[in-house]
């Protein structure tokens, strides 16, 4: 019995421990979600607006541009996932991880090769422990996202795009993170950044608001050379924000649980530990009745 009482007391002490452990990371979780979600609101303003001037440049004009431009026929792609440097984070990265997968079987299936760009230590694990080669991979501060990487990132999205497919280019370029919507809810999405996907917002009857007319100067191929890289990192800075703020909000939610897990646990030990030493003393009780009556008789 006392060997029983030690294993649950090792039980209970290291139970607590990780409990402690996992009180602090979601505490850390909460008071960074704030900041996160206050980043992805300040984006929008920027993105909205950079969005709407690239779509006037694209579909009020009769312009013909390699960024806009739809290839006859498309024979290789880039998908760059997003996913986290860290792990205890619920399903977080495992989600986006599936509907990478999913994305991929699809562009493989029509006739594509692909190119894999990975953001995270959690997607360059899962695909160098199955042996897949990937094209680029950047790692670091995945829930407190840089604007300098989402500029690297886009750089080398357009470099690949800008070459021919015939010397290790690319036709069309996805995008794959996980969209912020509210703490409880963050969904896997797949966005297509180029060619770019151009598509006007209706005016329905009940608004008022007029879609802006732009009058460019230079001409509007050149006023897309400048905007378009500038509207990549936009997109890629967005995801990438989107992305951290659904990590932490993933985290916060599986620390908690995982705390209240923890916290049954230590109910079930402590009780089986309290049965366990009620046991021993009621058999040294009876070992004691047993000697006394053996001596009187």
């Amino acid at each position: 019995m006392g060997a029983q009482i030690r294993v649950y007391r090792q039980k209970i002490s290291s139970t607590t421990s990780m409990q402690k452990i996992f009180k602090a990371m979601e505490l850390i979780a909460t008071s960074r979600i704030g900041k996160a979600r206050a980043r992805v609101s300040a984006s929008l303003p920027y993105a909205k607006a950079i969005t709407r001037a690239v779509s006037a440049v694209a579909s009020q004009s009769e312009v013909d541009h390699p960024l806009t431009r739809e290839p006859e026929t498309s024979t290789r792609s880039a998908v760059l996932i997003c996913a986290s440097d860290r792990g205890l984070a619920g399903s977080y990265s495992s989600s986006v991880l599936k509907e990478a997968e999913q994305l991929l079987t699809k562009l493989k299936a029509e006739g594509k090769e692909v190119d894999v760009y990975l953001y995270g230590r959690k997607a360059e694990a899962y695909f160098d422990f199955r042996n897949r080669t990937t094209k680029r991979v950047w790692t670091g501060n995945t829930d407190e996202p840089l604007f300098e990487t989402a500029k690297e990132i886009g750089a080398a999205v357009l470099e690949a795009f800008n070459q021919d497919t015939a010397s290790g280019g690319v036709d069309e370029i996805h995008l794959v993170f996980t969209q912020f919507k509210s703490m409880v809810t963050q969904e896997p999405n797949v966005v297509r950044l180029l060619p770019l996907e151009v598509v006007e917002e209706k005016v329905s009857e009940k608004t008022t608001d007029l879609l802006p007319l732009y009058e460019y100067e230079p001409e509007p191929e050149q006023v897309l050379d400048g905007l378009l890289p500038r509207y990549i990192d936009s997109r890629v800075f967005a995801a990438l924000l989107q992305a951290a703020a659904s990590e932490l909000a993933a985290r916060q939610r599986a620390m908690k649980t995982a705390g209240d897990n923890a916290s049954e646990l230590i109910k079930k030990y402590t009780r089986l530990r309290n049965n366990a030493r009620q046991a021993e003393i009621t058999q040294e009780l009876t070992e004691i009745v047993a000697g006394a009556d053996s001596l009187s008789a």
